[in-house]
């Protein structure tokens, strides 16, 4: 017999209930006001919007209220449903099954159905999606035992599995309209088209994208706002003024420059908020490029550790919405711990290491983060840092795309980045370290090329342990080999601030913020 979650279909068929009334209208304002347009910052400009292809911040910002998972995560990281209605996990813990919600519709007026969920996971993500395809390995089977229930298999228990189901790692994809087909050229990547609270409307490239109210939405009453405008603004202190002016009311985190979010918070009608971020948990590193000396010797990593002084980058790159990081584990995810060793800035150290470490005076190339002043003024002082303890630097300025390249082609000595955690070590942080992950081509995986098999066994062992205390055992094991070897150079765990109009109600309702919230808030 399987062991049920507790989570049941409720009686209306609509979703999960308490009294016959479906949690997702229970946290809706009974008094909030239908219709309005919403006008909301993104920086940069994606890329693109199909969520399959393409999973940048700005695309999740945008197409995750185009795009839905089988299930959402409020902010404690529990699985919430959406697509799906309810699910059971076997004893062995190798067997999920999902219900799905009758009635939902694509945005053509196609049905969803399990058809849909099969293909998405098996056929196009297996194909598009790195991140998901290396968190897949335990996967045996996807099958659809009927048109709304689903069944995985697993090789193995996998203890996170429950955790890959948000609209960012395991967006649906329409099968009627992408089977068969080139999916990087299908036509429907310009219109993309989902089951979402918002329908894609318009974009003009370099001004802005136009996402509509789902008349058909299968939540009832939802969305409640009827226009939503995301406006590309190149320039940080015109984004900044179209705040301060009204012409925008939600600017998303990273969108305004740090010292302009205090100043701006201070102004009548405006809030500030850090919430919705709790599922991603940025954290952010230098990478040091371990295929060439001295990078690749620890000593030299070890003294690039005690050179930088993340305190003070801390309070004058980030204002304090950063924490130095004390090694690969964000703190608010699983199984972090800060029993590891430290690196306190300390230069006498870190030229002794230095000296030891082989550096004859070789240019070290530092690639800056082009994502904003904040990301500059960290490049300035880092180099200023390194330069003190006698390390020649050179900074490479880029543009994003020109970043994506050398990362991805290695071409790089230290590149600053910054990546999402998931909620889990399995999910977020072992993609960046397991040996099986270096592969050209992607700027989010081993981009610098660590090997260490006992670092590959420890990860597996935490990923495929099903209890708690096995779990933490490996992943503690783990953490302080980690920062011993100094894989990466660690900088800060970094804060989010969002800031709203008061006359926008509950902008964020889940524990991925405005990437699938839009459609719950409101306006006064």
């Amino acid at each position: 017999m399987q062991r049920r979650q507790l989570i049941q279909l409720g009686a209306t068929g609509l979703g999960v209930s308490i009294a016959g009334v479906p949690l997702e209208l229970l946290a809706q304002d009974k008094d909030a006001k239908k219709g309005g347009t919403l006008n909301v910052l993104v920086q940069p400009e994606p890329p693109g919007l199909m969520m399959g292809l393409v999973q940048n911040g700005p695309t999740q910002l945008i197409a995750g209220n185009i795009y839905e998972g089988l299930l959402r995560y409020d902010e404690k990281l529990n699985p919430q449903p959406q697509l799906a209605t309810s699910w059971t996990v076997s004893p062995d813990g190798k067997t999920y099954t999902f219900k799905l919600k009758p009635n939902v519709k694509w945005h053509d007026g196609k049905p969803f159905t399990s058809a849909d969920a099969v293909f998405s996971v098996d056929v196009f993500l297996k194909k598009t999606h790195a991140r998901l395809r290396g968190n897949l390995e335990a996967l045996e089977s996807v099958k659809a035992l009927d048109p709304l229930t689903l069944e995985f298999k697993l090789k193995y228990p996998f203890g996170p599995f429950l955790g890959l189901f948000e609209n960012g790692t395991m967006p649906m994809v329409p099968k009627h309209i992408y089977e068969g087909t080139d999916f990087a050229t299908n036509p429907a990547n310009a219109t993309p088209i989902g089951t979402g609270p918002y329908k894609f409307k318009e974009w003009v490239k370099g001004s802005y994208i136009l996402l509509e109210a789902n008349a058909a939405y299968h939540v009832p009453n939802l969305p409640l706002i009827e226009k939503v405008y995301y406006h590309v603004i190149p320039d940080a202190a015109a984004r900044a003024a179209a705040f301060e002016s009204g012409k925008i009311d939600i600017a998303p985190g990273g969108s305004v420059e740090y010292f302009d979010v205090q100043r701006l918070a201070k102004l009548p009608g405006v809030a500030v908020t850090t919430k919705g971020w709790e599922f991603f948990s940025p954290h952010s590193w230098l990478w040091i490029n371990h295929r060439k000396a001295p990078l690749s010797n620890v000593k030299f990593r070890q003294a690039l550790m005690h050179a930088i002084d993340r305190e003070a980058m801390a309070k004058i790159a980030w204002y304090g919405y950063a924490k130095p990081a004390t090694g690969p584990f964000n703190s608010a995810i699983k199984y972090a711990s800060n029993d590891v060793p430290k690196y306190p800035k300390d230069l006498a150290k870190a030229k002794a290491l230095l000296a030891e470490s082989g550096y004859k005076g070789e240019t070290i190339r530092l690639l800056p983060l082009p994502y904003g002043e904040s990301w500059q003024r960290q490049a300035e002082m880092v180099k200023q840092a390194l330069t003190s303890i006698g390390i020649k630097l050179e900074l490479v300025a880029t543009d994003v795309a020109g970043w994506n390249q050398r990362l991805n082609e290695w071409d790089y000595d230290l590149a600053f980045t910054y990546l999402y955690q998931y909620g889990d070590p399995a999910l977020g942080v072992a993609r960046n370290y397991t040996s099986t992950n270096i592969a050209k081509g992607s700027p989010f995986n081993n981009v610098e090329g660590y090997v260490n098999s006992r670092v590959d066994a420890l990860f597996a062992a935490g990923a495929r342990a099903t209890d708690p205390a096995s779990r933490q055992k490996a992943y503690l094991e783990v953490q302080k080999l980690l920062v011993e070897e100094v894989p990466v150079a660690w900088l800060h765990e970094i804060t989010f601030p969002t800031l709203y109009r008061v006359k926008v109600k509950n902008p964020i309702s889940s524990g991925i913020g405005l990437n699938d919230s839009i459609g719950r808030a409101s306006l006064a």
